[in-house]
């Protein structure tokens, strides 16, 4: 099955969302902040990518826009999964590079959906 890294400093939610990945058969590995997560995506190539946006140092816009820039991981889709409800969010995560935007809480049926369209485009 897939290989999904999320990129999030909150551990409640890397583990909500990891319990939820695993019980659906996705293989998944998390970084803390967006910097590791950019070097865990250069150096394992997930298949897809969960980012959070609010988080210390470089913020989930950057390093989605810094990914979706980099020749070694512009391939690999990014859903951002935030707390940042605005319109105006959502579609400056979509111009960084993003192929979908989440506002949390994320049902599992939503989020697995969303997922299985960006895996197969």
């Amino acid at each position: 099955m897939a290989r999904i890294l999320i990129i999030d400093d909150s551990p409640t939610d890397v583990h909500i969302f990891t319990k939820m990945l695993e019980r659906n058969g996705f293989e998944v590995e998390s970084a803390a902040n967006a910097e590791e997560g950019i070097e865990k995506a250069r150096s394992s190539q997930p298949e897809l990518i969960l980012m959070d946006v609010i988080m210390p140092g470089m913020n989930g816009f950057q390093a989605t826009r810094t990914l979706s820039r980099d020749p070694q991981t512009s391939d690999i889709p990014v859903i951002i999964v935030s707390t940042k409800t605005m319109e105006t969010d959502r579609v400056w995560g979509l111009r960084q590079g993003a192929k979908d935007y989440l506002t949390k809480p994320v049902k599992d049926s939503v989020l697995l959906r969303k997922i299985k369209v960006a895996l197969e485009s």
